[in-house]
């Protein structure tokens, strides 16, 4: 059985940076040549998404274990295992997926993360954590 105190919690901090996230995305002021001269806003960013993809992988993972689902093989699976529970869409995982591995360049590349695709996550992408955040709500609390 899931733990709900705990999941709540971590649906609170996802909210959270998704708040964030979404405060800096819709700031006008915010273009991408002013997010690449901005060091301080840029590693906000990154910093916050990387958080927002760990605590997505967190809530994957408690409802994985707690209900005893197939173990997953990687972060990506994750996601995998969710989907094939019905737990997430089959629309849903592939964007899933692509956070996975944008947690990986994020975690282990992260002198080579280049602004632009930050800059477009940050603004095209948030929507796709806020269907996850949905879809764990809908089936757990």
């Amino acid at each position: 059985m899931v733990d709900h105190k705990l999941l709540t919690q971590k649906i609170t901090l996802l909210t959270e940076y998704i708040k964030d996230l979404t405060e800096i995305r819709d700031n006008a002021a915010i273009t991408l040549s002013i997010f690449k001269e901005d060091k301080v806003t840029r590693r906000y960013v990154e910093r916050t998404l990387h958080l927002a993809v760990e605590c997505t992988l967190d809530i994957g993972s408690h409802i994985i274990a707690d209900e005893k689902f197939r173990e997953p093989i990687s972060n990506k699976d994750v996601f995998t295992v969710l989907a094939d529970e019905k737990i997430i869409t089959p629309q849903s995982l592939a964007a899933l997926q692509k956070m996975a591995k944008f947690r990986n360049v994020l975690v282990h590349d992260y002198a080579k993360i280049d602004p632009e695709i930050i800059y477009s996550i940050l603004k095209k992408n948030l929507k796709d954590i806020e269907d996850y955040m949905e879809q764990i709500i809908k089936s757990y609390l």
